[in-house]
Parts: C-alpha cells; structure tokens; sequence
C-alpha cells in the first residue's frame, strides 16, 4: 500500500500560512493535516472551521481534520461544510462513537477515529469495520516537536494484524515525533499515512523531506 505524507499544519508559520498551504503541491504531500484544538481536551487552541474555509481555495489536497475536542459532534458539520474532506474524532470524549462515525460518512467525507498513546484499541474495534482511518497518536496530543513514544509500534503492528484478520484495508495514520529517521520503522509496523510537522516544516528543504519521509 502506498504510503501517503499528511503535513501538519500545526508547525507551519501561521503568518504564512496560506502560503505553506499553496505549496503543499510543490512539495509533494498527498493531504494537508489541520490540527483542531479546543483549549479542554488538549490545553491550546488552534484554529476553527472559518480558518479551513479561508484556506480550502489555496489547494485541491485532501484536508484531513483533526478534532482534538471535548464535543467533536458540536463541530463536525462546521468543518465539513468549510471544506473538509476526511474528520477525526477521539475515541475517548464519545459514548456514541458508533454514531459519530455514521454521522460523518453520511455527510460524505471519510471518517477516523483517533486514540491516545495510553488509550488501547479495544476503543476502536466497535466502529472498525465502519471507519476509512484509524489514527494513532505517538505523542501526547497538543504539542508539536515532541518524542515518538516506541511502544506505539506494537500497537500499529497490533493494529494492522486485527485489520488483515478482518480483510481491511483501512488507512492506519500515525501522528507524532515522525522523522526521516525513524519512519521506516513506523511504515514497516503497519501505518499507511504518516503526519509530519516539524519534520517538514522545520525542514530548509520540505519537499525533499517529504520524499524522505516516503522513503525516496
């Protein structure tokens, strides 16, 4: 399966952002990853669906939205109608995921679910059969530039052996602490898109870190 590169919007200079966004096809990335963050389920706030509306002409990438939010269901349709194409929502802050997820394909874009690093996948398996993307988070959510946590390979290899036992061939995303230099080891565990922030836009090069981080 293809790898897919997923930059995180997160560590882009937010002065220019509009400008990282038009250049996503210049460097190669298959979506544009949008970080929303509430101030509750994560400590900071990032940006809302007015944002996404304001930037969803720049490019015709996916944009893959992520709701790190106490209330994801209060929101969803916001950010659809701003232009996303694919909403996570977290497993942990939902009693109805199973109608979360079916209220999100419904709208006719693709839905994730997303678990913490301490959260186990038993979370994920009433809803796995039902999602595009499961996204597993290799740091503490809410800040950028912080440590892949290792044991997260066991649990994308764990995860991608519950999927072939099903015949899936659903999207496994991995968010946090990605880098050139450790992402083979994530792709050879199971993930199919990788989310990078600092390693792109850190980089003086994020084309050619893109391509790195695909494995070219």
């Amino acid at each position: 399966m293809e790898v897919k590169i997923a930059p995180s919007i997160l560590s882009a200079d937010f002065s220019c952002l509009g400008k990282a966004i038009g250049s996503m096809d210049e460097w190669g990335a298959d979506m544009v990853h949008i970080d929303v963050m509430d101030g509750h389920f994560v400590p900071p706030i990032t940006i809302g669906p007015i944002v996404v509306e304001a930037l969803r002409p720049l490019t015709d990438k996916p944009f893959d939205v992520h709701l790190m939010v106490d209330n994801p269901m209060d929101h969803v349709d916001d950010f659809i109608a701003a232009g996303a194409d694919s909403v996570t929502v977290h497993a942990e802050v939902l009693s109805d995921l199973p109608g979360a997820i079916r209220h999100i394909r419904e709208k006719g874009v693709r839905a994730s679910v997303s678990v913490n690093p301490e959260t186990p996948l038993s979370a994920v398996e009433p809803v796995i059969r039902d999602v595009d993307m499961v996204l597993l988070m290799s740091v503490h959510p809410g800040y950028g530039g912080q440590a892949f946590i290792e044991p997260v390979l066991d649990k994308i290899q764990k995860l991608r052996r519950m999927m072939d036992e099903l015949g899936l061939t659903t999207d496994i995303e991995v968010d946090g602490g990605i880098y050139p230099e450790n992402v083979q080891s994530v792709i050879d565990a199971g993930a199919t898109v990788i989310v990078a922030g600092s390693a792109v836009f850190g980089s003086d090069d994020p084309g050619k870190a893109i391509r790195l981080l695909r494995g070219h």
